[in-house]
């Protein structure tokens, strides 16, 4: 089969020129079963995460300490191909969505629902190949069916983008009220769809910052109440919502919008990070005096991801995505490093 291998690691603070080939597109074995709740999933789309520049820069390699060459790809959907003789919920020919894990189901984490803290567990597309190719292999555990009808390729991005931003928006509507303000920096991949959750799931109003003409018209169109951009950003913000922000979802987590983040907050609120790359530095007499509370978010768990694919079949949260052929996979990653693609970047291998 066809797939995108990363044989060799940039340096820190890389980005793609062009004419580089971080990946190679190259022909590898199939994968087999080698478990009894194994899936075998033929990919229809696999999405584009700015995580996949992080592991080229190497950021990674210590972390997963996985053997190169290997397949990049943690956002994957697509058909059943072959299963494990323990498998009973899927079947071959099934359209599915691949949660990021595959889990153990066993560990303490698992047993709380908690699949992303699982303690057994390997991440295609990280410890694992992944599904820039046209196979995969993972778990039956990964697996949520998808209604009839619905194209798996346009879902790829909900696997990890959709459920991290679904995860970080049911935690700010938890502190959310009406008349409140959210705000959501970066209106990209992640962004757009953070944007629709918070509007499904709070009262609150949302204005959207973004540098890129392109992604304040895009959080126009999904009805944010508010758009910022420019270098005066905090003060912009603060203007429009008469004082700051209860909540603001940081979907960039660098080149300064993580200190941007926390001087968009009113007193009592809460930073949410869910992009990363920088470093929050706030002194601990701040954090008092305000009461501000920093909080991270994590890729969303299994349910998570099948409360998200009701949501898309109600046509309440919808995904902005282009499509690449997996041959272009190094100019997909060069107009995702230069934020060329508004919404999401998605690779079909067929």
């Amino acid at each position: 089969m066809k797939a995108a291998r990363l044989h060799a690691y940039e340096f820190q603070g890389w980005h793609p020129r062009p004419g580089d080939r971080p990946l190679v597109t190259e022909e590898v074995p199939e994968p087999q079963l080698m478990g009894h709740h194994d899936v075998i999933v033929r990919i229809a789309g696999a999405g584009l995460c700015r995580t996949d520049l992080h592991i080229i820069e190497g950021i990674w390699k210590d972390i997963t300490q996985r053997t190169l060459p290997y397949t990049l790809g943690h956002e994957n959907a697509g058909y059943v191909e072959d299963v494990g003789d323990a498998v009973t919920m899927v079947q071959r020919g099934d359209a599915v969505i691949c949660h990021p894990l595959a889990s153990c189901g066993y560990c303490e984490a698992c047993r709380r629902g908690e699949d992303m803290y699982c303690t057994a567990s390997y991440f295609p597309g990280l410890s694992a190949d992944g599904g820039f190719a046209e196979y995969l292999r993972t778990s039956d555990r990964a697996m949520v069916k998808l209604a009839e009808g619905i194209d798996p390729i346009e879902l790829a991005p909900y696997a990890d983008a959709g459920i991290t931003a679904y995860r970080a928006a049911k935690k700010a509507a938890r502190v959310l009220r009406p008349g409140d303000w959210a705000a959501v920096i970066g209106v990209g991949g992640l962004g757009h769809i953070g944007l629709q959750c918070l509007h499904v799931l709070s009262p609150a109003s949302v204005i959207a910052v973004d540098a890129s003409e392109s992604a304040r018209e895009l959080a126009r169109t999904l009805g944010a109440e508010a758009v910022v951009s420019g270098s005066e950003r905090v003060e912009e913000v603060k203007e429009k919502t008469g004082g700051g922000c209860q909540v603001v979802m940081d979907f960039v987590g660098e080149l300064g919008a993580e200190a941007h983040s926390i001087q968009m907050l009113r007193q009592g609120g809460t930073h949410i990070v869910i992009g990363y790359g920088g470093t929050t530095r706030v002194p601990t007499i701040d954090i008092i005096f305000s009461e501000i509370a920093i909080v991270g978010s994590l890729v969303g768990n299994y349910t998570d991801l099948s409360e998200l694919m009701k949501l898309n079949e109600q046509g309440r949260v919808r995904l902005h995505a282009r499509r690449y052929p997996l041959d272009e996979i190094n100019q997909a990653i060069s107009d995702l490093d230069q934020r060329k693609i508004s919404g999401r970047g998605v690779l079909v291998p067929a």
